[in-house]
């Protein structure tokens, strides 16, 4: 019997299913939940490219080495009445053999590191997974309800006196019509027995719609006795018509935990862009201070050259002995700068190794970082107005704004909608059933329809002032508002960057050019001193001097050479991408039918 009563009881919910979808399927955006598709797609398109700057696309001609730029440089300063004789320029630095705790470090090696172990790329990584936990809460919103429950009472109750009632029955002629009696409840002792199970269906449109069975079982003991048995199938719903109502109402959260989950995986990616660039500028301070090592060292072992070289002419009577105090003087002056460059290079190392936290690599491990990835030594031409359009339409900020911006006025419609009155319509339909003896009867005659109970109706309310409300809409305009301000500011500020980071581009390549000829010049004058000092033209001091102006123009170029590293990695970053050392992607899988990545290639992790 009871598997007879399931199988009609789902037949029942199946047919009142049926019934309702047809409210549903002519509304194709149901199930569409996504954000607004122009920005979603600017999203995934920005999502997947690669993070690489093409400066070839950028640029408006070849670029030019040094050694091509120095003589049209020694032309401008000739005629700005400065000239400088040309020759071939040679780095100051020389390399030293290096120590046998040493790791030879690419830049693109660096990069694979970092975003291996950065550890604040890995919490970054974290808020995307977050973010998804929000759009299923939303979406949680709309799941059914499926309810039951059971009520078992035993009542005895004593003799009761209840209303006064005037008698009418269907014979006119009957002598009951017209006479008034008090009614009095015998003792009675009943068991009752209280079954319903049905299921509640939120809609997107606002409403709700709930299917229920209900099971009634009376048992008359004492009194007169009697049995009576219940059942009804329920079908209702309650919809709004204005308040609460429609399906871009009742999704705007979900689209709304979209946007910002959108937002949030375009910081990630942002958070992975700030890591590598960090880890850029980073190595290439690294650079800086093993040349200024280079420098200090070469300093000191000419100095201490000059001092074997003044103690062998002192000996030998070609020089007065007040020279040897000179040169020692010179060697003393020499290992302060060489202690100062060592620890300098110890706090570099210590900070790259912290931003690639490689197990492999501790904190105060005597393994020395040695910089492989030679500077980009080529100045190039690049068209201004392209590299602004590229930054307008790839820097994330600017997407995150976007993004903000189309919540907000998911955000704000919805408010408005929150302004009207609350209007509901209610309808509720019930086919009943009796019988004295089974469940079964009672369910089969609910089946059959014999009886029924409906009703419709609409219900209202709303607030006297609708202050609250109006004032939670006029908060989010202004909002938006102030957001599209900010927007324009930001374009604002993005120029500014391009503009600033190509102008500091260019200086710090004048820069190079000017060490690289200063570097020149006091190497020959440097040589010529020294060779004066031989002839006894020259003091040791006066060489010192010379030897002193030749590692100043040598840390000088050094430094250049660092900025101007820094400065195309400052370019790249104005435009939201990344100096491509090596190729940059979004981590896809394989199995997607995506290529696998070539050896050389970074993937950012994805979101």
């Amino acid at each position: 019997m009871f598997a007879t009563l399931r199988m009609k009881t789902f037949c029942f919910l199946r047919r009142a299913a049926l019934l309702a979808l047809p409210c549903l399927a002519g509304c194709a955006a149901y199930f569409d939940t996504a954000p607004n598709p122009a920005v979603a797609h600017k999203v995934e398109a920005r999502l997947k490219t690669e993070e690489g700057l093409p400066i070839d696309k950028l640029v408006k001609s070849a670029p030019e080495s040094v050694e091509q730029a120095l003589p049209k440089f020694n032309e401008r300063r000739e005629k700005a009445g400065g000239g400088l004789p040309p020759g071939k320029p040679d780095s100051p630095l020389v390399r030293k053999t290096p120590p046998e705790a040493s790791k030879q470090l690419t830049i693109a090696e660096a990069r694979a590191l970092a975003l291996e172990n950065n550890l604040d790329l890995k919490i970054a990584l974290i808020d995307p997974k977050i973010a998804a936990t929000s759009i299923s809460e939303e979406e949680a919103k709309f799941d059914d309800l499926i309810f039951a429950k059971a009520k078992y009472a035993n009542k005895y109750t004593p003799a009761l006196n209840q209303d006064v009632v005037r008698f009418t029955t269907p014979d006119p002629d009957s002598p009951l019509n017209g006479q008034e009696a008090k009614l009095t409840a015998i003792p009675q002792r009943t068991d009752l027995l209280e079954l319903d199970a049905g299921v509640v269906i939120p809609l997107r449109t606002g409403g709700k719609i709930t299917l229920s069975a209900p099971f009634d079982e009376k048992k008359q003991l004492k009194g007169v006795p009697s049995d009576q048995y219940l059942s009804a199938l329920r079908f209702s719903i309650s919809q709004p018509l204005l308040r609460d109502a429609g399906i871009d109402n009742n999704v705007a959260g979900i689209r709304i935990a979209r946007y910002e989950q959108q937002v949030v995986d375009v910081k990630t990616r942002l958070q992975a862009i700030r890591v590598l660039a960090a880890i850029d500028r980073a190595y290439w301070a690294l650079y800086v201070v093993w040349g200024e090592l280079d420098v200090r060292r070469q300093q000191y072992e000419n100095a201490a050259d000059n001092l074997a070289m003044v103690r062998k002419r002192v000996a030998e009577g070609l020089t007065a002995a007040v020279e040897i105090n000179r040169a020692e003087i010179g060697v003393a002056e020499r290992v302060e700068g060489l202690i100062i460059a060592e620890t300098s290079l110890k706090l570099r190392q210590r900070q790259l190794k912290l931003m690639l936290n490689d197990p492999r690599l501790g904190m105060d491990t005597p393994t020395v970082l040695i910089p492989q990835t030679p500077p980009t030594l080529v100045s190039f031409d690049f068209d201004r107005e392209q590299l602004v359009n590229r930054a307008l339409d790839g820097r994330l900020e600017l997407l995150e704004l976007e993004l903000k911006l189309a919540a907000d006025l998911t955000k704000v419609d919805y408010l408005r909608n929150q302004t009207l009155p609350m209007f509901m319509l209610d309808y509720s339909y019930a086919s009943l059933g009796r019988d004295t003896t089974s469940f079964g009867g009672a369910f089969s005659q609910a089946i059959n329809g014999d009886y029924s109970d409906w009703s419709v109706g609409v219900r209202m309310e709303y607030p006297v002032s609708n202050e609250l409300r109006r004032s939670k809409l006029e908060r989010a305009v202004q909002e938006r508002l102030q957001r599209l301000t900010t927007k324009q500011l930001r374009e604002l500020s993005v120029k500014r960057e391009i503009y600033d980071a190509l102008d500091q581009l260019g200086q710090n390549w004048q820069r190079i050019l000017a060490a690289r000829q200063n570097v020149l010049l006091a190497g020959l004058n440097y040589d010529a001193e020294l060779k004066q000092f031989r002839e006894g033209m020259r003091t040791m001091t006066e060489v010192l001097e010379t030897l002193t102006r030749l590692g100043e123009a040598q840390l000088r170029e050094v430094r250049a050479i660092g900025d101007y590293q820094a400065s195309l990695i400052d370019l790249a970053f104005a435009t939201g991408t990344l100096l491509g050392h090596s190729r940059v992607a979004m981590n896809m899988p394989t199995s997607a039918g995506k290529p696998a990545p070539a050896d050389n290639d970074i993937l950012l992790p994805a979101p």
